[in-house]
């Protein structure tokens, strides 16, 4: 059977591959990746692959089409992940900081994480923000 993106590699790149693995200072991932390659170039099949070194099928095809399409560097290392974008910036952090530093509202005598959230919303910070963003915030200021 015909190995979709099959993988030859050159002597150097073998060499760098199992320095990498060698010198066991790399994410895991990234030496698993290495090892893939280097069991790929041996011809061993993805079945085996998947064997040995209990990942999945995809992570292989992944692993083989990069090096395939844009070489070494490109399959063993992380892609960038999109992830969620920041809902509250450095400056906004800081103002919900700064309320909860503040003289608490008359009649109190202390900021609660929903009097916080309330004033950010009073002040118009953000259309809106739970306790518990509130609480994550505050969390990691001293």
């Amino acid at each position: 059977m015909k190995v979709k993106n099959q993988v030859k590699l050159k002597s150097k790149e073998r060499k760098k591959l199992k320095q990498l693995i060698s010198k066991g200072t790399e994410k895991a991932r990234k030496i698993t990746r290495c090892r893939i390659l280097l069991m790929a170039n041996e011809g061993k099949t993805d079945t085996h692959i998947i064997e040995t070194l209990k990942v999945a099928r995809n992570t292989i095809r992944t692993v083989r089409s990069r090096y395939v399409k844009e070489g070494l560097e490109a399959a063993i290392n992380e892609q960038l992940r999109s992830g969620a974008p920041k809902k509250f910036t450095g400056r906004q952090k800081a103002k919900i900081t700064a309320i909860a530093c503040s003289k608490p509202p008359e009649g109190r005598s202390r900021w609660t994480l929903r009097l916080i959230a309330d004033k950010a919303v009073e002040l118009k910070m953000t259309d809106d923000i739970s306790h518990q963003t509130v609480k994550r915030i505050l969390k990691k200021t001293n």
